[in-house]
């Protein structure tokens, strides 16, 4: 294990909480093994690793969230991200290779949401070349959680959404019976409406959406 995940690994078994781990596998479909940490605790004990440590040099960021991954409590997963998230304004563009890792393994939406809205957005913010060698073949993925990222990452952009590529993105999902394909478009065309609510109107207006997108999408419009 690399050193730095010594310290921290050992915090967070030392606060294990079986009790609290069986329904916390259980909300997620009991597909993810827990140490039971919740997330004001997790918060608390993240903290206070970093106030002693600091984060990992950015050239180690990659083998340390990869070993994180490789762990079976979700809270390790967990832990990656906050620190690849921690870290997300001075990653290099060639992390967007881990980032991809990180989508695709061990997906749910607790993890990819978070990787999507945050780190992917950061990231592509800084690389826009990177983001279209990326979103070019994600959006065409036949893995689910890639083709959710590609609609999601914009959510904090506001006025900087290339509302275009978002509603091309949406009709190449259109016919789509995969749940959290049609609720990201749902959210993401709810999100953008606080920027823009006359060209979402617009669009879900000319497009045969899901009902479920359709829902999301107009929940503060009508």
């Amino acid at each position: 294990m690399h050193a730095y995940l010594l310290p921290l690994v050992s915090l967070f078994r030392q606060n294990a909480d079986p009790a609290q781990a069986a329904p916390m596998k259980k909300y997620m479909r009991d597909q993810f093994e827990y140490l039971g940490i919740k997330s004001p605790q997790f918060k608390i004990l993240f903290r206070e690793f970093l106030d002693e440590y600091g984060l990992p040099p950015l050239e180690e960021l990659d083998s340390i969230v990869r070993e994180l991954y490789a762990l079976p409590q979700r809270e390790y997963q967990y832990l990656a991200l906050s620190l690849a998230g921690r870290s997300k304004d001075g990653l290099p563009a060639s992390f967007t290779k881990t980032i991809e890792h990180l989508i695709v393994t061990k997906s749910w939406w607790d993890t990819v949401d978070s990787i999507a809205g945050d780190i992917v957005g950061a990231h592509f913010r800084r690389f826009p070349k990177t983001r279209e060698k990326y979103i070019a073949r994600w959006r065409k993925s036949e893995d689910f959680w890639l083709r959710r990222t590609c609609i999601l990452f914009q959510l904090g952009y506001k006025k900087e959404t290339d509302f275009p590529l978002l509603c091309d993105l949406i009709r190449e999902n259109l016919g789509s019976k995969e749940f959290f394909i049609n609720k990201a478009i749902g959210w993401a065309l709810r999100q953008y409406a606080r920027t823009d609510p006359q060209a979402v109107k617009k669009f879900v207006k000319a497009t045969p959406l899901h009902p479920l997108s359709r829902r999301e999408a107009m929940k503060h419009l009508e």
